[in-house]
């Protein structure tokens, strides 16, 4: 049965089991008042506030425990949730009328069954347990009664529910039609022809034959939407020369920095440990007079060159084989040497020498990445009087005559990257700015600012000639070259014939055999594979590509090679196929059984039942 057919029938049931387990009280659904007990009638049904507000609850408490915060009974309105569950509760309702009117129902002996082997009233022995029972119930709000009336209704939509979609089949033709368009196959051969194939090269165009093109293909050839921004721009660079970095800040940061500028030489080693003095020596035995390799003695011991990797090492890391270890060549094996898990083998793999940076190397580097930092504080505390100055109405020139902040001007357009259009926030600023924004301060991500304002906008129009030019040229070189490479294939396929013999041709024929549709090839059109599958036996086609073309004959039509991965994928389409018509069947009958129902809702019910929410 389809999934959501499952879903739906044992809805009603995960939901009391939900409030079983997790219990309702004090997440935010008080106790009901007043005299409306009844949100919608469904025929012969009710929909309670009660069950309305467990159900409400539930989804919202799904959803809060999904994004990890609280969700107001007003965002969950504006989410359509309530609505959601409203209508839920009158299918379900829509289901109990039908079947009562059917006359279904389990007796009490099924229905001991079926509460029998819920394991959320078990008691400690695994057994049922009726005071747990009680427990639960009382502490999901419900009585026995009304528990059981719930069953008694899941159980009988359920037997509704199978006569409906039991043994619902789809036609195997749709499954079988499916499988061969997904895993048909091909045998084909093609040659491709590339600019270089031409006979007669793409002549160069003269000015008439470029303004001509130029004038026929203007969609291609039209500038953006663009803003004229002017703006004023202060960055930690630009007044670098104005923060003063006195020597003991910059020796300050330098002594902090002592592990990144000078580093001790290191070695690159591997340990292999032993559980005796005895047992090390013999192993170091085996390598100076047995000709036993380093690697043979780790296999011997069940591991691989990995499990004994030490990385690089400092001194510091070795302790008292530091200075054997330091000693030896790169390749050397020395030991055995004490480690803090026995006697052990080491091999040194490698050399990282010292590295030490002085004071006055690092200087400038330090001074300016201290200055660099001062600066952004200072931009930071400019900031609030430069927006001051704004508020008060002083244009983006006078800011830029009265203060460190540069003027400039772009003319923007969301391709824009160069500049002050480099900066993540510049963009967003000048992508929402209108006409009748005032300038404000923004900051941007190196610590700068700035503040723009929009003068015009440009509509979409054709851009000049002369500055698209190049553009033309090789729009219109590309253009003709296309031209040109199909003409000579179809000279070549007219020469063919009947043969299609490519390779007879002169061609550099390429084989393929009992492809599927969505294999992939390198160097061949985006829809290279949907043509080839549009052919028929000994047919040529031309197959347009980007700068190239490409002559296709079919040679063969095959069927879906019949392997284990194809016989999964027609049982599972099979199965999808199936699951959607019960799916579908089963969704025409709710809807058909709620329209003969005249489900009515009491609004004001359920607006009452809402405003308890808190």
């Amino acid at each position: 049965m389809a999934a959501r057919v499952k879903e739906l029938s044992k809805s009603f049931v995960w939901i009391l089991m939900g409030l079983l387990v997790a219990g309702l009280a004090g997440f935010g659904a008080t106790n009901l008042s007043g005299t409306a007990h009844t949100v919608a009638t469904v025929g012969d049904q009710t929909v309670t506030t009660q069950a309305y507000a467990r159900e409400l609850q539930r989804e919202i408490r799904a959803i809060e425990a999904q994004n990890g915060q609280a969700l107001q009974i007003s965002q969950a309105k504006a989410m359509g949730i309530d609505q959601q569950v409203l209508g839920q509760l009158i299918a379900l309702a829509a289901l109990d009328n039908e079947v009562d009117q059917l006359g279904i129902g389990i007796g009490d002996a099924n229905l001991q069954k079926e509460i029998l082997a819920i394991p959320a009233f078990h008691g400690p022995d695994g057994k049922f347990d009726r005071d747990t029972y009680r427990f639960q119930l009382d502490q999901a709000g419900l009585s026995d009664v009304d528990f059981e009336t719930d069953l008694r209704h899941e159980a009988a939509r359920t037997l509704v529910q199978g006569a409906i979609v039991g043994g619902v089949k789809m036609p195997p033709e749709m499954t079988a039609t499916l499988v061969d368009y997904i895993s048909a196959r091909r045998s084909f051969s093609f040659a491709t022809l590339t600019p270089e194939a031409l006979t007669t090269p793409v002549p160069t165009p003269d000015e008439a034959t470029l303004k001509a093109y130029y004038d026929a293909h203007g969609d291609q050839f039209t500038l953006p939407e663009t803003k004229s921004i002017t703006y004023v721009l202060l960055t930690p660079e630009m007044i670098l020369g104005q923060v003063e970095v006195d020597e003991a800040a910059i020796r300050r940061l330098y002594d902090e920095r002592q592990a990144d500028y000078n580093t001790p030489e290191r070695r690159l080693v591997e340990r292999l440990v032993f559980s005796s003095d005895q047992a090390a020596k013999d192993a170091m035995a085996q390598i100076e007079v047995g000709g036993t390799t380093f690697e043979q003695l780790v296999e011997q011991r069940g591991l691989s060159l990995s499990d004994i990797d030490l990385g690089d090492v400092g001194a510091e890391d070795l302790g008292a084989a530091a200075e054997t270890v330091f000693a030896a060549n790169v390749g050397d094996v020395v030991g055995p040497l004490p480690s803090n898990l026995g006697p052990a083998l080491f091999r040194v793999n490698g050399t990282l020498a010292a590295h030490v940076t002085t004071f006055e190397e690092a200087h400038d580097e330090l001074r300016d990445e201290l200055a660099s930092e001062r600066a952004r504080r200072l931009i930071e505390t400019q900031a609030e009087d430069i927006n001051d100055r704004l508020a008060g109405g002083a244009t983006l020139k006078e800011l830029a005559d009265e203060t460190d902040m540069q003027l400039g001007q772009i003319d923007w357009t969301s391709d824009s990257s160069d500049g002050i259009a480099a900066y993540d926030a510049f963009r967003e600023a000048a992508s929402k700015v209108t006409a009748d924004d005032f300038p404000e301060v923004k900051f941007l991500d190196d610590g700068g600012a700035f503040a723009l304002q929009l003068d015009k906008v440009l509509p979409p129009r054709p851009e000049p000639f002369e500055q698209a030019r190049d553009r033309v040229l090789a729009s219109w070189t590309a253009a003709e070259t296309d031209a040109a490479l199909k003409a000579q294939a179809q000279a070549i396929v007219d020469g063919l014939g009947t043969t299609g013999d490519l390779a007879g041709a002169g061609l550099t024929q390429r084989k393929e055999t009992g492809l599927t549709r969505a294999a992939f090839l390198e160097d061949t059109a985006p829809d290279f594979m949907n043509q080839v599958f549009e052919m028929k036996p000994g047919e040529l086609r031309i197959v347009p590509g980007d700068q190239m073309v490409q002559i296709v004959r079919l040679d063969e039509v095959l069927p879906p090679a019949e392997t284990p991965d194809l016989a999964v994928m027609r049982k599972s389409i099979a199965q999808q196929f199936d699951q959607s018509l019960a799916q579908q069947l089963f969704d025409a009958y709710v809807r058909d059984a709620q329209i003969r129902a005249h489900p009515t809702v009491d609004q004001q019910a359920l607006n009452a039942a809402q405003a308890n929410f808190r």
